[in-house]
């Protein structure tokens, strides 16, 4: 009896070469070699190293680096020559800005997969230069210190676009509209906007969402058919990869982000290996002539799904 005690206490991960385990580490996931890391001090010694960690970082992160602007809490970290764990958890948890500040880049915390936000400033906004229909103003909540406020327009169109090269491959991605409303929000409370997310001139997923947290999201879940759902769990299931897929209905709702700001997904995109061409999202209303109110657009991201 003592001896078959013995044996299911033993840890046989103390028992593997160190090189083993670093490569056995390498091929799981963050999550995983954080819970490895809790078997001994040997084990945690080689979970947490440089080999391991360097694994789960994307393999263009030093470019994306070099494309930062200003004093971002990455440069601290990187003038004290940070393990590669703490370089990843930086990435996972700090958005770093990029592209003279019209761009976000950052790592979803559980696989390491890239995301990526489009600033108001990346996007292509109808009217969006002109002051009597949308005002830029400096906003502390953004990361990127500015937002673009809608002040009243006719018509609400807007576009983003982005190389499928930058985004990890062979992964589904989700797309977020990210905003909040003004106390003057009006104009949104029965306006479906149409969402397009595809390859530039090739086929995309067109579907309608309500931007008005208390206004037609409640109206579009109601009428919109049971059956999306479905449609969207198959599609989950059997990715097509130049194709977007809309999101489930009862996901629709715009709802708060941790850093206080609304967002609400669009659509899906399962990106491939290898893929290099233009992702564009697209929102704008069904039907115009209606003038609106009271919407700031930080902007549109793109990140794995389930990821936060």
């Amino acid at each position: 009896m003592g001896k078959q005690e013995s044996e299911e206490n033993m840890n046989y991960w103390d028992m593997l070469p160190e090189g083993c385990i670093a490569e056995i580490v390498s091929h799981t996931t963050p999550v995983d070699a954080c819970r490895v890391a809790l078997v001994s001090p040997a084990v945690r010694s080689v979970a947490d190293s440089d080999p391991v960690w360097d694994s789960f970082l994307p393999s263009d992160y030093r470019q994306l680096i070099s494309r930062a602007v200003g004093n971002q809490p990455i440069h601290q970290l990187l003038s004290a020559s940070p393990s590669k764990k703490d370089l990843y958890l930086s990435l996972a948890h700090h958005p770093l800005v990029i592209d003279a500040g019209d761009m976000s880049f950052s790592l979803d915390k559980r696989t390491g997969k890239k995301c990526f936000m489009m600033g108001a400033r990346a996007l292509t906004i109808v009217w969006g230069d002109t002051p009597r229909y949308w005002r830029w103003r400096s906003d502390s909540g953004s990361r990127f210190g500015k937002a673009i406020e809608l002040i009243s327009v006719c018509w609400f169109e807007i576009h983003g676009r982005i190389s499928t090269s930058l985004l990890s491959g062979d992964t589904a991605y989700t797309t977020y509209l990210v905003y909040r409303p003004t106390t003057t929000l009006y104009g949104f409370e029965d306006l479906p906007l149409e969402i397009s997310v595809g390859i530039t001139g090739e086929e995309s997923i067109k579907r309608n969402v309500f931007v008005d947290p208390e206004g037609g999201v409640q109206r579009e879940n109601v009428t919109r058919p049971r059956r999306m759902g479905l449609f969207h769990n198959f599609r989950a299931a059997h990715p097509r990869p130049q194709i977007a897929s809309s999101v489930n209905a009862d996901r629709q709702n715009p709802r708060t982000r941790k850093d206080g700001w609304l967002e609400i997904e669009l659509a899906e995109y399962y990106n491939k290996e290898g893929e290099n061409r233009e992702l564009e999202i697209s929102l704008l209303e069904v039907k115009g002539g209606n003038w609106k109110s009271g919407l700031i657009i930080q902007g549109l991201e793109i990140r794995p799904m389930g990821g936060k």
